[in-house]
């Protein structure tokens, strides 16, 4: 499953002579496709894994290079830590074999002790992400989207884009929510904003984030617990993401994504992560691509930088 180019240039496995006798501390990996519903058709998200590495090309010569959003290099001095091992081999609308093969690739990279990192796909791929935490709890899941993504089922499928949050408040290894970003109208019901508020969920407003900063996510999450980061790209400006589905007026920004995954490495440990949502296919001008990459590469160092 190895790739190339892997994403900033990065060891495509975790040999000894790749890691320089160290066990990867962060497993990246793709996915393009996850719980699609009947009768879509979306296969441009399964573009996003190599669109992003592409655009990570112009930083792999630098990562031994000060970094100012991380106030030192991405690795901070220390040997590279990172593998990317490629794109796990799913296919649209082969829903059930899709999540099984997404839960088997994340358990594996937890099972090396390692931070998993998904680059979706919608966020249907969330579901088996979060599912193979399963009897490694308790995690808090920290969503930074626009849309809070509890509808029951959809058509039908109880596992696509618009139920991740829903089926992950069903999980047992989940201890606490938090869905940040969100603004405007989407898929869900009044009745799902209900069911949400009556689990526990904290909701956190793109307003809000605009308002208060990236302490009003921040204050909900607890010391030192175990946190899911999933980011949605349509919980960004669509002036500096606009290769989404769904643009959206508003959305945060860059710095405040960035500060906001550097406030949770802080102040509790980045358990996994996963980026999803972004649609090449709608991409100008490559600037999505690069943004995700940047982000990535924050959350990279932020991981490093919790030992």
């Amino acid at each position: 499953m190895s790739v190339s180019p892997t994403f900033l240039g990065l060891p495509n496995s975790g040999d000894d002579e790749a890691l320089g006798g160290l066990a990867p501390r962060i497993v990246l990996f793709g996915a393009g496709f996850g719980s699609a519903y009947p009768g879509s058709d979306d296969t441009g998200h399964a573009l996003a894994a190599d669109a992003i590495r592409a655009a990570s090309q112009e930083d792999a010569p630098l990562i031994d290079h000060f970094d100012f959003d991380l106030g030192g290099p991405v690795f901070d001095g220390k040997p590279v830590s990172c593998i990317d091992i490629g794109n796990i081999n799913t296919i649209h609308h082969d829903n059930a074999a899709n999540r099984a093969r997404i839960e088997a690739q994340t358990r594996q990279a937890l099972d090396q002790k390692a931070v998993p990192i998904l680059l979706g796909g919608d966020c249907s791929v969330t579901i088996p992400f979060l599912s193979a935490f399963a009897g490694r709890g308790p995690i808090w899941v920290l969503q930074i989207d626009a849309h809070i993504d509890w509808r029951d089922e959809v058509r039908g499928e109880r596992y696509g884009y618009s139920s991740p949050m829903r089926r992950a408040s069903e999980m047992p290894e989940v201890a606490g929510m938090v869905q940040v970003g969100l603004r405007s109208v989407g898929s869900a019901r009044a009745s799902d904003v209900n069911d949400a508020l009556a689990y526990g969920s904290r909701f956190v407003t793109a307003r809000d984030m605009q308002s208060h900063g990236v302490e009003a996510a921040l204050s909900h999450i607890p010391d030192g617990v175990n946190v899911v980061i999933s980011l949605d790209c349509d919980s960004i400006d669509p002036a500096i993401m606009p290769g989404v589905a769904a643009r959206t007026p508003g959305g945060l920004t860059y710095t405040q994504i960035i500060d906001l995954i550097s406030g949770v490495g802080k102040k509790a440990r980045i358990a996994g992560f996963d980026l999803v949502e972004f649609y090449p296919p709608a991409d100008v001008d490559g600037i999505s691509a690069l943004t995700a990459s940047r982000i990535l590469v924050n959350t990279i160092g932020t991981i490093v930088r919790e030992d």
